[in-house]
């Protein structure tokens, strides 16, 4: 649904957004035990907000209307992955180095 002209829209502080999702990820609330708690009034935008922050870590959180578009990479996400592929990596090797 567009929006109206001159319809007034809720905006939801940063703190907000990181409060929602350390109820849904650390204490495991509902979505809808969320929105009732917080006094959010769209139990969809939750949802949203876990999408961004899963796919872009905190940074997903910040309001971003207006700004440049810029590729952004959870720091620590990367580090976990990289550290991930070198153990991997590490064991192919052995497993090679046997076969050789």
């Amino acid at each position: 649904m567009p929006a109206r002209k001159g319809q007034k829209f809720k905006h939801y502080t940063e703190e907000m957004k990181k409060e929602a999702i350390r109820l849904h990820v650390e204490e495991g609330w509902t979505y809808r035990r969320i929105t009732t708690h917080l006094d959010i009034h769209d139990q969809d935008r939750v949802r949203k907000w876990m999408a961004r922050y899963k796919k872009q870590g905190e940074y997903g959180l910040f309001d971003q209307r207006g700004a440049a578009k810029e590729q952004y990479v959870d720091e620590n996400r990367q580090i976990a992955r990289l550290k991930r592929e070198n153990e991997l990596l590490k064991k192919c090797l052995d497993i090679w180095m046997r076969e050789v």
